[in-house]
């Protein structure tokens, strides 16, 4: 049996927030439930045992009742020091476990693979930590704030979790540095006090422990960019609406000239929604019915144009750019070409995009259906965003 604890009780004073960091939203969920996942999604982990303050047992027992496909797990209390803090968890470890894996909350970017690996190498060793090669020089100060001396950059690691143990070795580890009275500041300190060696095993640079604001910005960007920010996702949009005498016939926002216009809420014009409808259907967010209902006044006759910026931001607001617009206007009359250059102009300068990135076409139905008939225009549309 292979049980993970993940220590989550700390205070984090230096985030400045008011409430346990790792209860701060990372990309949509609480920074804690990133690691219990990925840990949950690797089929080596049994069991997790998840450290928390006294006071936050209950809320985090409720939040993780709510997540889904997460590993058999156990809410602790933790203690004043982190190391009494994996005591207690220890306390409640089955017997039958082989393996112990010790964890940070607050390292939410931690890989399968690096979880793997420390686990193949705990049998083999007995005891084993996640760490990355030291980048800087580092040196060492004395209280008169002088260098003492500069260490050999090759020999400096700097060690993360997961920390990985036989049960025998870090249960051993904690009886003795609790009849010796010593404090440490990580699981693998312990265990060398008892004359184990430990084997570094190389992690990543990404996993960090989110210990101040700039960290949670940093986590926020990587999170993003592993999922859906390489994604380019697509969505189409369709509208029709009726030829009437006088309304004006607006398309893309040029005013064309004709004997008729489109019937509509807004300016109705039928382009611009259709591009509205795909970009909110790329994004998944319902379409131009649920943000901008005809039965408010607000938008009554309002420029279409005006709207599709404002789609533009609702989609930013959700992480998402608009990568480039195909569209196709289905009318008889009148002839569209002259138009088109201004439509794509238009439409590319309030999405913010190079004009090369939006295509409207136009074509006819050869005088068939309602558009062929001359009683209505309709335009299809497809969206890529990212």
């Amino acid at each position: 049996m292979v049980t993970v604890i993940v220590a989550a009780a700390g205070q984090g004073k230096r985030m400045g927030a008011s409430i346990n960091k790792v209860l701060l939203p990372l990309a949509g969920q609480p920074v804690l439930q990133h690691s219990l996942e990925t840990f949950s999604a690797c089929a080596e982990i049994d069991n997790m045992v998840i450290v928390v303050a006294a006071e936050e047992v209950e809320q985090v027992q409720r939040m993780l009742s709510a997540a889904e496909n997460l590993k058999p797990y156990t809410v602790v209390a933790g203690g004043s020091e982190r190391q009494y803090s994996i005591a207690n968890a220890l306390a409640v470890i089955s017997e039958n476990t082989e393996i112990v894996l010790v964890h940070d909350g607050a390292r939410p970017l931690i890989t399968t693979n690096t979880i793997k690996c420390v686990i193949k190498e705990a049998r083999e060793h007995g005891a084993v930590v996640a760490a990355v090669p030291v980048k800087d020089t580092i040196k060492t100060v004395g209280d008169d704030g002088f260098v003492r001396e500069t260490p050999d950059r090759n020999a400096l690691w700097a060690v993360q979790t997961p920390q990985a143990f036989k049960y025998s070795i870090l249960k051993s580890a904690y009886k003795f540095a609790d009849k010796m009275g010593f404090l440490a500041t990580d699981d693998a300190a312990l265990v060398e006090k008892l004359g184990v060696r430990v084997k570094i095993v190389k992690g990543s640079y990404t996993n960090f422990k989110i210990t101040t604001p700039e960290d949670m910005a940093f986590a926020d960007v990587i999170t993003k960019r592993g999922s859906d920010s390489n994604m380019v996702r697509f969505g189409m949009g369709y509208d029709v609406h009726r030829l009437v005498e006088g309304r004006k016939l607006i398309l893309g926002g040029v005013d064309v000239p004709h004997t008729h216009g489109l019937l509509g809420h807004s300016d109705a014009d039928v382009l611009l929604h259709a591009i509205k409808d795909a970009l909110l259907g790329a994004a998944g967010l319902g379409d131009i019915g649920r943000h901008f209902p005809d039965s408010d006044d607000s938008y009554k006759g309002i420029s279409s144009l005006l709207l599709l910026g404002r789609v533009k931001e609702i989609i930013g607001e959700h992480g998402y750019a608009v990568n480039n617009i195909d569209a196709t206007i289905v009318a008889e009359k009148p002839k569209l070409a002259p138009f088109i250059s201004e439509m794509n102009s238009n439409i590319a300068k309030v999405l913010g995009v190079e004009v090369s990135r939006v295509n409207v076409k136009a074509t006819t139905t050869e005088g068939l259906g309602f558009a062929g008939q001359k009683e209505g225009i309709a335009a299809y549309a497809v969206a890529s965003i990212k």
